[in-house]
């Protein structure tokens, strides 16, 4: 396991082609850099589960980060912490693929997504 690429499940993939046709934002990584923020947002942990990332999306953490790739790992790393998990990569993948699976949800679950403005609503 590693955070060099992220997998997203062929469920979350279905969610976004989703949110992609609702808000007009045509790129993975900005759908999913949402999704991530949203998740940290919830001040519960994100539930454990299996994820069958088979038939999904992958994408470098490059990609997924851009310019503000290093912030992004402090942001999981600090939660993380709060959420009193070890800050080991493997644990810090399974962590990210939960919170970037939670955020995706929620966005696709937000009965009024139909905009990124309905997007800048749900974080202000």
């Amino acid at each position: 396991m590693s955070l060099e690429k992220v997998r997203i499940s062929k469920q979350g993939r279905d969610q976004l082609i989703t949110l992609k046709r609702r808000t007009g934002i045509e790129n993975w990584n900005i759908l999913c850099r949402w999704a991530f923020c949203l998740s940290l947002s919830d001040p519960t942990p994100p539930r454990k589960h299996a994820i069958t990332l088979e038939g999904g999306v992958e994408m470098t953490w490059r990609t997924f980060g851009g310019e503000y790739e290093d912030i992004y790992l402090v942001l999981l790393k600090e939660r993380c912490k709060q959420d009193g998990y070890e800050i080991d990569e493997e644990t810090l993948t399974q962590q990210f693929r939960f919170h970037i699976h939670r955020g995706i949800s929620h966005l696709v679950g937000t009965s009024d997504m139909r905009s990124v403005d309905n997007l800048i609503k749900l974080v202000s």
